[in-house]
């Protein structure tokens, strides 16, 4: 593993550095936008527009690399993003940080774009699992990480805005520095959402709800927050807790995908978190339950995500995936600009605690429409899926369609280890009858 990190390291270390910042930020909006008196369906505005951003960006910025190459456009999107932070705290207007969101979605989608193509092109096919493995655990290190530098000043100033564009412009020196020409980045064609559902129904309703649930916690955890009146430490902790659950569960939930029916796992996820939901709403403001609720609510959810693209592809030919993948992808960000706004206008109407109820909600729609999926097709027997591997929703369609291929592929090679081992066995049983 030390072998494979050390010709990747600097492009991980700027990923790091990237949700440091990226990361910061997110939170940032719900404590300032607090300060600032912003209301919750004001914030719910804002932070879709971040996803809207995200989702137009991930269909133009491989267009913008075909024609000027990864570095103009890495070194372009990554300037407007710096930029973007330190202007937060000087237009303090929903409409402006609206007009920011969507600028900051759209770099930080390209720069993901950027940065994975490089990621993608350095591993090689004996690597790549353990290259796409531990650049998962740098993005989800760096958001976690965050959430600690959120404590270090006062979001009322622009201190911390002005931290969080330092780390966007610092990242950006040893991915530049290390990273060597690549093809221009080839993103397929998404399939579309008619034909995605006629082949996934599961994958395709799961993965629009899940985009729902993600945008919320991490869009609307800090609204959340300071709405019941958490200091800001609090506040960093509980949508830490979001990120270090996922971190936790991500491995036993994956080792479960390989073993058993997927849809079976999907129900039992959403299920969990609909139950921790329902606490984090019951205990009605609880501090140490609300961060359990946080850590088991939050960690299902970026597994679910995994299992929804292992699932799809289980179901559709190896020739599809990268299509796929890209349809899956925008399925997402379409729930993760929904997802928002709902909750935004059930905490206007019903209170702070609406958080809780609308994702408990959504969480138990997907559990409802697996159990569902489960009495229409037959399952899948584990020797014949894909193998699992933890992408987060926060990856482009750049690492989702490598992450595809090389599951199929790895899947491919234990099926004919495994059919080769029971060749030989039975060959070894017929020489022994003789």
């Amino acid at each position: 593993m030390i072998r494979v990190l050390s010709g990747v390291w600097p492009l991980l270390l700027g990923i790091v550095l990237i949700m440091l910042g990226n990361g910061m930020h997110f939170t940032l909006i719900g404590l300032r936008g607090g300060i600032e008196g912003f209301s919750a369906a004001e914030l719910a505005v804002v932070t879709s527009a971040y996803f809207l951003g995200f989702l137009s960006g991930a269909r133009v910025t491989p267009l913008m690399i075909r024609q000027v190459g990864h570095v103009r456009v890495f070194a372009a999107l990554g300037s407007f993003m710096s930029a973007g932070l330190i202007a937060f705290p000087l237009l303090t207007e929903p409409w402006a940080w609206t007009v920011l969101r969507i600028l900051l979605g759209f770099c930080m989608s390209g720069v993901y774009v950027a940065a994975e193509s490089w990621l993608n092109n350095a591993a090689t096919n004996e690597t790549r699992g353990k290259v796409l493995s531990a650049y998962m655990i740098a993005q989800t290190l760096g958001i976690i990480g965050a959430q600690g530098l959120l404590t270090l000043g006062d979001a009322a100033t622009p201190m911390l805005f002005i931290v969080a564009s330092i780390l966007v412009s610092v990242s950006f020196g040893p991915i530049l520095l290390s990273a060597t020409p690549v093809p221009a980045a080839e993103v397929a064609r998404a399939m579309s959402m008619r034909k995605l559902f006629a082949g996934a129904p599961l994958g395709t309703v799961g993965i629009f709800l899940l985009g729902s649930i993600y945008a919320t916690q991490t869009g609307m955890g800090a609204v959340f927050g300071s709405q019941i009146g958490m200091t800001a430490a609090q506040i960093a902790l509980f949508v830490a807790m979001l990120f270090a659950g996922a971190l936790v569960l991500q491995y036993p939930i994956g080792w479960l995908s390989d073993r058993m029916d997927r849809r079976k796992l999907i129900l039992g996820a959403s299920v969990t978190g609909l139950a921790f939901c329902t606490l984090g709403w019951a205990t009605a403001g609880g501090f140490w339950f609300l961060m359990i609720s946080a850590f088991f609510a939050g960690g299902v959810t970026t597994p679910l995500y995994a299992l929804f693209l292992a699932y799809t592809n289980d179901s559709l030919a190896t020739e599809d995936m990268p299509a796929a993948s890209g349809g899956l992808v925008f399925t997402f960000g379409l729930g993760a600009i929904v997802g928002p706004l709902v909750t935004g206008w059930a905490m206007q109407g019903l209170g702070p605690f609406a958080f809780w109820l609308v994702l408990g909600a959504t969480f138990a729609a997907i559990a409802f429409y697996a159990l569902y999926r489960m009495t229409q097709r037959a399952s899948t027997p584990s020797m014949e899926t894909d193998s699992y591997l933890g992408v987060l929703p926060t990856t482009s369609a750049v690492v989702v369609e490598a992450a595809a291929t090389w599951s199929a592929e790895l899947a491919e090679a234990e099926r004919e280890a495994a059919a080769q081992t029971a060749t030989t066995e039975a060959a070894k049983e017929q020489e022994e009858a003789r």
